[in-house]
């Protein structure tokens, strides 16, 4: 049986994998093909094996920016996924001044003081043009009107999911002392994957958000998404799916989840600096589409081991049919691979006895062959014997007298027989001579 532990050693491939980016030093074949990134941190798992292909200062906290609203969006999701469209909620006023006291330049949905609007619409305008005013109408309307209340439902949550380099101070990531790590913004986008209407809403170029009073006109109150990864644009990448952009001041943060021929990673890049892209100002996408081209040319899923084929063989004992006998890989633990060379890394090592006793069957489990790339493990699968081998009787009826002749138990017994013996010719002749005494 495949055995992985995938998570618990994520961070011992990185090593294993040699892939962590220059800003540490590392070296190695396939580090050596790494693009150069000018984000300050960043992290890249592959969702199929949850195993980490990229990584550089993913711990190291960082402002969040409107990355924050992916928190917000997941506490929505929970609650009234299934009531997106029965819920309406009415933009509070005290909101504006709020988001005026931390920035007149903040991005919008334009949605105005006092317009209602369903937490679909509010869904979309939080994450397509990063509406700060929407995460603020949600906050509002979850915390019972209370931002405060909201902001310490978005703790505990980053708590409960493993976040261990996050806080927020608001709904939607104005404030810079909303902080998260790479890994962090990863857990929280891989919590939110779990719902479809996220990954619709995310991968949608631009939304209508119907008719009011100042759009009276249909198809005129356009949403467009600032994710240009999924757009028609320079930066487009077709396995990209979506994600959230996020920046303040001269830097960008970004957190995708990308799939292609059937392999799925989410890759967090934070901070990126603006002057990495100074022509189209969306560094952190420009960095992501960089990594994540090198991250699909460089690794496949791929089988480890051939099930079809036998991967070693051990001595039989007791058989005049076969003098060993072949083990199969039970499994052929399918995991990420570079594609240059693949399985040819890994290293073997078997957990086998040096020899078997017939009868054997086929398909019994005889040991395990666990994997190694550069001493490390990445997976340990069962050895399964390849045929029938019958026991010869006579081979094992003298082989069980021969082992009893040769054992301890043998040995012990013999010996307190002697020692029996012995005691008892000494009490004999003892008592001869005693008898003889009286004689005399």
């Amino acid at each position: 049986m495949k055995k992985f532990c995938a998570i618990l050693f994520s961070f011992v491939l990185i090593v294993v994998l040699a892939l962590p980016v220059a800003a540490e030093g590392e070296s190695g074949t396939l580090a050596d093909t790494a693009p150069t990134l000018t984000a300050p941190a960043a992290y890249v798992v592959n969702l199929d094996t949850n195993i980490v292909v990229y990584e550089k200062n993913s711990e190291t906290p960082l402002s969040a920016a409107s990355l924050t609203k992916m928190m917000t969006t997941l506490l929505l999701l929970e609650n009234y996924q299934d009531q997106l469209d029965t819920i309406s909620l009415t933009a509070p006023s005290y909101i504006y001044d709020l988001i005026w006291e931390q920035s007149t330049n903040a991005s919008t949905a334009d949605i105005r003081r006092g317009e209602t609007h369903s937490l679909r619409n509010l869904l979309y305008a939080m994450l397509l043009p990063s509406g700060n005013e929407a995460a603020y109408i949600v906050a509002d309307y979850m915390g019972g009107g209370s931002i405060d209340s909201f902001v310490a439902m978005m703790n505990d949550e980053a708590a409960a999911i493993g976040c261990t380099g996050t806080t927020f101070v608001d709904p939607c990531g104005l404030n810079p002392n909303n902080i998260t790590t790479a890994r962090d913004a990863y857990l929280i986008l891989r919590a939110l994957t779990a719902y479809d209407i996220f990954a619709t809403v995310v991968g949608t170029p631009t939304y209508d958000m119907g008719t009011n009073d100042r759009y009276v006109t249909p198809g005129t109150y356009i949403l467009q998404n600032t994710d240009k990864l999924v757009t028609n644009s320079s930066y487009h990448r077709d396995y990209t799916k979506g994600g959230k952009t996020g920046s303040l001041g001269e830097w960008q943060n970004f957190a995708g989840w990308h799939s292609q021929d059937g392999e799925s990673y989410i890759s967090v890049l934070l901070n990126v600096p603006m002057e990495s892209d100074p022509e189209g100002g969306r560094p952190a996408l420009l960095e992501t589409g960089t990594i994540m081209d090198w991250v699909f040319n460089t690794y496949t899923i791929a089988p480890a081991l051939d099930t079809t084929q036998p991967i070693t063989e051990v001595r039989v004992a007791y058989s005049t049919q076969a003098d060993t006998v072949m083990l199969y890989p039970a499994d052929n633990m399918m995991t990420l691979l570079p594609r240059e060379g693949g399985s040819a890394l890994t290293e073997q090592i078997f957990n086998v006895p040096d020899e078997l006793g017939a009868p054997i069957k086929q398909g019994d489990i005889v040991g395990t062959v666990t994997l190694t790339i550069q001493g490390e493990t990445i997976g340990t699968a069962d050895l399964i014997a390849g045929s029938d081998i019958s026991r010869n009787q006579l081979l094992y009826t003298i082989s069980r007298i021969s082992t009893f002749f040769s054992s301890t138990y043998f040995k012990v017994v013999v010996m307190l027989t002697m020692l029996a013996v012995g005691a008892y010719l000494i009490f004999a002749v003892g008592r001869i001579l005693r008898i003889w005494g009286r004689e005399a």
